[in-house]
């Protein structure tokens, strides 16, 4: 646990009381602050009376009376659409609204670093799709590489749930725009902007909003080096921003089909190989086709990231193609399940909307698709140039029907349930075709969370093959 520093003595409200807000408040008390707890749901404020915070009404009149700051967990509201009622409470008391990261931020550094060798660092990775798996992607390499290393935030374990950094540590930090927008210190050594899509933009009042959230990460923490996904033009954008000339080398641009030139450092993948250059030439070079836990163009993204992370770092070429190869990938996120019979099974439950899904579709030569659930706007009208591949669709959930007056020529077969999806793909899949959960739908109609799809995908797989 990392105990929160500048709150001794203090009363500090908590609101939203899942893992980062139940960390930050065991952090704050192992800090010597007092903090108040609260949750707008009753579930909440059960299981964390039973871990040992009663939860105080932050509600009431008078609530924020003496209380030096409101930390507030990612899920809640501070502004758009509409901030919680309690955030509102808190300003208008003027009462600061920070969040675990910014408590981190501010916490992570201590005096036992004077007599380190290597002072920790911290790399942080945001965007819209990827950040998991290039966060996981870097600290594999790490580990792989016998670095000392912990991954926290979105993934992991809460970042105040951590352990303070040894002699060299490095802390690998997947941050969302919930987290980037409200954190009010944000110091990372390397901050990773992965890309940018349309994305959560209720919460954050349009797309500049969004982008503005994952900016932050930059232009509030002033990275030593900043590695950014190109592809898009916010990532052009925040590039030109960061760097002082198109040479300097504190800004890694980063991208997936285009050839990148110029002076500068930048890492890019084309037709599967990823090449790093230099000052205007190569200087290393990896065949990415063979690496079996990062199939496709999306994760070949991920990967130059993480390369330029870890290079970053100091780690020889090597060492990190090495690592890759060892790679197993995240659940749920192009997840190599089984193989039998020259048939591959892949999870992609992650794949919850129809762009996320295109590049699934895309990383494999013939695929059986399982698709299906709660249908998104538009549903999946938009995949129909990515549909080359699919031998057959194999629908199911709320969404089946829809997706099938909207699959054109592609054969496709109404399953309904997970179960009956994966015993049809199964039995009429051909060698060297893959069968592929990308559900292009969120998942709620059948299951709590994507996670939990997923987990049915694996079972059903599991059960097909006798395993």
């Amino acid at each position: 646990m990392i105990p929160v520093r500048g709150y001794a003595g203090q009363r500090v409200a908590v609101l939203g009381l899942g893992r980062s807000g139940l960390a930050a408040a065991r952090g704050l008390l192992a800090g010597g602050a007092q903090p108040l707890c609260w949750d707008d749901s009753a579930e909440a404020r059960q299981r964390a009376g039973a871990s040992g915070f009663a939860p105080v009404d932050l509600t009431r009149a008078g609530a924020f009376d003496g209380v030096a700051a409101l930390i507030v967990s990612p899920g809640v509201a501070h502004l758009y659409p509409r901030p919680n009622r309690v955030v509102v409470v808190a300003q208008h008391a003027g009462v600061p609204v920070d969040n675990d990261i910014g408590l981190f931020f501010r916490s992570f550094a201590t005096a036992d670093w004077d007599r380190f060798d290597v002072a920790p660092r911290v790399v942080a990775v945001t965007g819209s799709n990827g950040k998991s798996t290039t966060s996981a992607l870097i600290h594999h390499v790490l580990c792989h590489a016998g670095r000392e290393a912990q991954l926290a935030g979105n993934i992991g374990v809460g970042v105040l749930d951590m352990q303070p950094a040894g002699n060299g540590g490095v802390v690998v930090l997947e941050l969302s725009s919930y987290q980037t927008e409200l954190a009010r210190a944000l110091t990372p050594d390397i901050a990773v902007f992965t890309n940018l899509t349309a994305d959560h933009l209720d919460r954050h009042g349009g797309l500049g909003g969004y982008f503005a959230a994952k900016r932050r990460l930059f232009a509030e923490g002033a990275p030593d080096r900043a590695v950014i996904g190109v592809d898009e033009a916010e990532g052009r954008f925040l590039a030109g921003q960061m760097a002082l000339g198109p040479g300097d080398d504190r800004v890694i641009r980063v991208s997936s089909g285009t050839r990148l030139g110029g002076p500068g450092w930048s890492v890019f993948a084309r037709k599967g190989f990823l090449a790093e250059w230099r000052k205007g030439r190569q200087v290393a070079s990896v065949d990415l086709r063979g690496v079996r836990g990062l199939p496709g163009a999306h994760n070949h993204q991920n990967a130059c990231a993480a390369w330029a992370a870890c290079r970053s770092l100091g780690l020889a070429p090597k060492l990190i193609e090495q690592a890759f190869h060892a790679f197993e990938g995240l659940a749920h996120r192009s997840q190599l399940v089984a193989e039998a019979g020259g048939v591959a099974f892949v999870n992609d439950s992650k794949a919850t909307n129809a762009e996320s899904a295109a590049k699934a579709l895309q990383a494999f030569a013939s695929i059986r698709w399982i698709a299906g659930g709660l249908g998104k706007d538009g549903g999946i009208a938009g995949l129909g140039p990515h549909l080359g591949a699919v031998a057959k669709a194999y629908l199911i959930g709320h969404s089946a029907r829809e997706f099938a007056l909207q699959l054109g020529e592609v054969s496709h077969e109404i399953c309904e349930t997970m179960e009956r999806a994966v015993a049809r793909a199964a039995e009429e899949a051909q060698p060297g075709e893959t069968v592929l959960l990308a559900p292009a739908a969120a998942s709620f109609d059948q299951y709590p969370d994507f996670e939990k799809r997923g987990e049915d995908f694996v079972d059903a797989v599991n059960r097909h093959l006798g395993r």
